[in-house]
């Protein structure tokens, strides 16, 4: 079974609250806020995605390749992971 699935409830639950996160910076926008109030919230959702996506690798490692069966499977779960880090870092 996927960590997301086991985990799923409480990444929903991050999922929403940066949702909520992301609606603010749309309410401030509408509502012609200053430019430093929107900076910061858009710092959050910043630290709150990387946050998620954090936690994600992170169990991706444990229970792909730390954990894995298998060595193919070791392999696999670090191939996927570098592929990921490599995206996210461009």
């Amino acid at each position: 079974m996927s960590h997301t699935i086991q985990q799923k409830d409480k990444l929903i639950a991050r999922v929403r609250r940066i949702r909520g996160q992301i609606e603010g910076i749309e309410r401030a926008l509408e509502g012609e806020a200053g430019c430093a109030e929107i900076m910061r919230q858009l710092a959050s959702v910043r630290g709150a995605l990387g946050g998620l996506t954090a936690e994600v690798m992170e169990d991706h490692l444990r229970h792909h390749v730390m954990e894995a069966e298998t060595k193919a499977g070791c392999l696999q779960g670090g191939e996927e992971l570098i592929g990921v880090i490599r995206t996210y870092m461009k």
